[in-house]
């Protein structure tokens, strides 16, 4: 199924109606801890994957220590389903070797030729703590040329890597790859006399009850080498197991299984001085631009001030993934694995499409946490519009850019609340609102017409950013009664440039264009590309709004750009409109002095207030949020 039908699908009747096995959630945290987490949103997110036919099936599990939270199952995943995992094994190898250093078998300091003399020269200088942080200097993989990665054993792995020269001097450059694990599993093999996965399973997989895991090939899926970077395989209840142990500092139903000094070491940045190339999975999957980006077989995809790893991962290239959050005491497992030349012919890439569900299960748990924010849904118009409410007062209502969501309001929303009633709502298609169902049209203004009915609000200050001005503008021409005042932040104005404005009969054959030439991209790079073009205006403190930016960006659907039919009124209808209310209106435009659009909004709204931001671009809320929320304050308390 196609990403399109999948969204009809999914808003014509959620999970059920997608045709999709879901178990219901587990309650989240411990008697007294307060309301149950609402996982549905990651849910959602896990569904899209399997009814786009990206996945078969998959399986997730959430927890906190070895309490399971939450468990949900999507086509023929299951929670005993066997299969391989590809580098999310990683994690479970470097852990495996960390219990023969608990035992004194081996040393992280240790060189690869103390152990194996037959490797010499740079590789025989790697350490064991370099080999299984991908700074030892070998190559990644097998160069064109040489036999695959393919071996009956690590002993012979060793032995075809003997005379492969050397990528670097060890601790020069970090290469993620799967070579130098091999030698790491070697290393352990010969220290100890048993074979790898024997010593995971005596060592890791016995006392953990882990009875469905290995790293040789298993029955169901053969053609796996015993290989430390990618042969696992495993169920999500046997991860789940070794994630409790891990997250609590190597204890497991009153036994200790690995020291605390080694559970540490995994997560410690063990990079250095190394160089890391552009584009590596930190920097892709978080738009963090930092050095220690790797552990023992683990991601330290964020850190604290300090350096600190506050979220580290391990993900496969086929779609498994699992992670411990540090922040919110959170562990997590996705079990999957691709149809790959379906997920690549749909634009799908396995491995970086994994990293949004760590953010959405910290949300899911923080947000039951005694929060004062009120959620809720609105059926609307054959969709669902999600919506975030707090504070007591007058209304406000923010509506976000086009491929945000709510969260481009977090600057103001803390403030505002204490004076102000404060609705968020997340457009069609946009963070937890869902699109229309099948092809019916939507139009943003009704549907934020109804929010506001479903609330009880007759009048509200509405302000908007670029698309959402679009919004504003919509609801002030069709429902002038119901808005108090408009506020306009961005450029983005009604006069034909805008795809997202006009959709006449001649436009639509190039929009359709459009939308192919989008849809044969690989998604993330969709993404990618509207980050840079949405950084590419902004003033001087740009690299500040990259991460923030890029979250919202990394849960976008996509569903805007793939639209083809018409959300708004023809420019000059509304042109008309507004025309007849513009000098009755009170309207506020913020703008930043480096948009690159005219402010035709102040030629339609020629009483309009205007405020120019310096050193700004598209995102005045974001890019100067004091300013920003000094001009708003002083233009509400005057109404």
């Amino acid at each position: 199924m196609r990403r399109r039908d999948f969204f009809h699908s999914m808003a014509a009747g959620g999970l059920a109606q997608a045709g999709l096995a879901a178990c219901p959630p587990a309650p989240a945290g411990t008697p007294g801890e307060g309301p149950a987490a609402d996982f549905s949103w990651l849910d959602a997110r896990l569904a899209d994957r399997v009814t786009s036919g990206y996945f078969d099936g998959m399986t997730l599990l959430v927890g906190r220590g070895e309490q399971i939270l939450h468990r949900a199952d999507f086509g023929n995943g299951a929670p005993g389903r066997v299969l391989h995992v590809a580098s999310t094994g990683k994690w479970v190898a470097a852990a495996t070797i960390a219990a023969v250093v608990d035992e004194g078998g081996l040393a992280w300091t240790d060189t690869a030729q103390s152990i194996l003399p037959e490797l010499r020269g740079d590789k025989g200088r790697a350490t064991l703590r370099q080999l299984l942080s991908h700074t030892a200097g070998y190559p990644d993989y097998q160069p064109a040329g040489r036999q695959r990665d393919h071996y009956a054993t690590l002993e012979q792995s060793v032995a075809l890597l003997r005379d492969l020269p050397a990528a670097s001097a060890p601790g020069v450059e970090f290469r993620y790859g799967g070579l130098a694990m091999q030698v790491a599993g070697r290393m352990a093999e010969v220290a100890t006399g048993l074979a790898f996965n024997e010593i995971f399973l005596s060592r890791i997989a016995a006392p953990l009850g882990m009875t469905a895991s290995g790293f040789s090939p298993v029955s169901a899926e053969p053609g796996f080498s015993p290989m430390l970077g990618g042969g696992m395989f495993t169920s999500a209840d046997d991860y789940a197991r070794f994630l409790m142990m891990y997250s609590r500092a190597g204890w497991y139903r009153g036994r200790r299984v690995l020291s605390a000094a080694g559970v540490a070491e995994l997560r410690a940045d063990q990079v250095g001085n190394a160089r890391v190339e552009s584009g590596e999975f930190v920097e892709a999957a978080r738009q963090d631009l930092r050095r220690d980006v790797y552990g023992l077989g683990v991601w330290r995809e964020e850190c604290d001030t300090q350096g600190t790893a506050t979220l580290i991962s391990s993900p496969g290239w086929a779609g498994a993934y699992a992670w411990y959050d540090r922040l919110a005491d959170l562990w997590g497992v996705v079990i999957a694995k691709a149809n790959v030349d379906c997920a690549t012919r749909e634009g799908y890439n396995s491995f970086l499409g994994s990293a949004t569900y760590a953010p959405m299960a910290r949300a899911a748990v923080l947000e039951a946490s005694g929060s004062n924010v009120k959620r809720g849904v609105v059926a609307v118009g054959g969709g669902r519009l999600y919506h975030e409410e707090s504070g007591d007062g007058t209304p406000v209502v923010l509506v976000h850019d086009y491929s945000l969501n709510r969260r481009q309001w977090d600057p103001q929303v803390e403030l505002l609340q204490q004076r102000y009633w404060v609705i968020c709502v997340d457009l069609r298609g946009c963070g937890r609102s869902g699109p229309p169902a099948g092809r019916q049209r939507a139009r943003h203004a009704e549907d934020l017409v109804q929010v506001l009915d479903a609330l009880g609000i007759t009048k509200a200050h509405l302000v908007g950013s670029s698309l959402g001005c679009i919004v504003v503008a919509e609801v002030l021409a069709l429902y002038p009664q119901r808005v108090l005042s408009a506020v306009m932040a961005g450029s983005c104005p009604p006069d034909g440039s805008s795809s997202d404005w006009r959709w006449s009969p001649d436009a639509l054959p190039a929009r359709r264009a459009g939308n192919a030439d989008t849809e044969a991209l690989d998604s993330f790079h969709v993404r990618q590309r509207r980050l840079e073009q949405m950084l590419h205006g902004s003033g001087s403190g740009r690299e500040r709004l990259r991460q923030p930016l890029w979250r919202m960006i990394s849960e976008w659907q996509l569903y805007q750009p793939l639209r083809d039919d018409r959300w708004f009124q023809r420019d000059a209808e509304l042109r008309k409109k507004i025309a007849s209310l513009a000098h009755n209106s009170r309207v506020l435009i913020i703008r930043g002095d480096r948009e690159s659009a005219s402010c035709q909004w102040k030629d339609l709204f020629s009483t309009a207030k205007c405020h120019v931001f310096a050193d700004c671009g598209h995102w005045p809320n974001m890019e100067r949020p004091d300013m920003f929320m000094a001009v708003l304050e002083d233009w509400l308390s005057d109404t």
